[in-house]
């Protein structure tokens, strides 16, 4: 159902002067300016000053609100929608008293540290709409599912021609440029109780993306394998680019999972998963990311040299999909293109500008519900759960 109350009147939390990464200013601030579905009312980052800071930094109208704190925020009547860009560990924190408000939510992912954290975050959600406390929506970053190259591999496989999925393979390697070295501002990524490191989001938003087209894996059916290849992780200075420390990662940092998938109109019964990810470079010459969907009468490919971030910024090199056809043989390069509207911003903002477009005007198949996130959360948090560490 389209939304009669365009534009919406927005808070972007986490838009830093000083942040470690680029997230909110590179994917989230181009489409708040230039959509006519937001008008950017707001800011909130760790005080008024710092807030202040970012609105000069980004040349953003002096008219703009400077909050400090969640709270602050949340009771602002004339803020339509919440976007939460902040640390995973903080996202929990940050977001609840808007969502208890029954202001409309767009969190990153992963939602929170842990699912005990992401549970209470439905429940207030399900509480405020309940008690007709505003809109109440609450939609999560999962943006790699509406990526036109998973968009375009869901359509050639839903279409019928190559027959039934039989097996789909996926290897990716990645969550952070290099296997041994990590920046400064992403150290945490070793601390698995921070909520975001190289599984969770690197692996996860891979894993998520797949899943959306083949379907989820049937829980009890997988075999998964974690290992931390690289536990003594150095830790460099952005600004020297030199080694300042050495930390032991608790984090694994090569996955191998295999489970059978549901069977539909268009996958096999017990269609198999397969994947494997590893954090860092591939071997030169490989690409980032293959996933290949091995079909009754032929084979979908996409390739994605330079990265595994479909939702983000993998296309530094061209990513191709291509479909084998057993009966003729031949192989051909199937076509897939931005929208529009995706092409006005920044390629790395484009998925994310799908996403927030989408939930602007209430398209429900155009973003993911803090449910259906909750359920990836869920099925992720069980895997890291059979590993027994270090």
């Amino acid at each position: 159902m389209p939304n009669p109350l365009l534009p919406l009147r927005t808070a972007l939390i986490g838009l830093s002067s000083t942040s470690a990464t680029s997230w909110a200013s590179e994917t989230h601030l181009p489409t708040l300016l230039q959509s006519g579905n937001f008008a950017l009312t707001a800011l909130s980052i760790s005080s008024i000053a710092a807030a202040k800071s970012a609105i000069k930094t980004y040349n953003l109208p002096p008219s703009t609100k400077a909050y400090g704190t969640p709270e602050d925020l949340a009771n602002d009547p004339d803020i339509d929608l919440v976007i939460c860009n902040t640390r995973v560990d903080k996202h929990f924190e940050t977001v609840l008293p808007s969502i208890r408000a029954g202001k409309q939510v767009y969190i990153e992912w992963p939602i929170a540290r842990n699912l005990k954290e992401v549970e209470v975050l439905i429940d207030v959600a399900r509480a405020a709409a309940a008690a007709g406390n505003g809109a109440g929506r609450v939609a999560v970053g999962l943006q790699g599912r509406f990526a036109p190259p998973v968009v375009k591999v869901g359509e050639l496989l839903k279409g019928g021609h190559l027959g039934k999925l039989l097996s789909s393979e996926v290897r990716a390697f990645g969550g952070t440029k290099d296997r041994e070295v990590l920046s400064a501002g992403l150290k945490y990524f070793l601390d698995g109780d921070v909520g975001g490191n190289v599984v969770t989001i690197g692996f996860g938003h891979v894993i998520d993306f797949v899943q959306s087209v083949v379907g989820d894996i049937i829980p009890g059916s997988e075999s998964v394998h974690f290992q931390n290849q690289r536990p003594e992780v150095r830790i460099r200075d952005p600004q020297s680019g030199s080694i300042i420390e050495t930390i032991r990662s608790n984090v694994p940092d090569l996955i191998s999972l295999h489970g059978y998938l549901p069977e539909t109109s268009h996958v096999s019964r017990k269609a198999s998963l397969i994947a494997y990810f590893t954090r860092g470079q591939p071997y030169p010459g490989d690409p980032s990311l293959s996933w290949t969907l091995n079909c009754e009468f032929g084979t979908i490919r996409l390739t994605a040299p330079a990265g595994i971030s479909l939702g983000a910024d993998a296309y530094a090199e061209p990513v191709t999909i291509e479909v084998h056809r057993f009966e003729t043989g031949e192989v051909e390069q199937v076509p897939w293109t931005w929208s529009e509207a995706q092409a006005k911003v920044s390629v790395k903002a484009r998925s994310v500008q799908s996403c927030l477009v989408s939930f602007a005007e209430g398209r429900e198949d155009g973003y993911v519900s803090l449910e259906d996130a909750a359920h990836r959360a869920s099925q992720i948090q069980g895997w890291l759960d059979s590993w027994e560490g270090n």
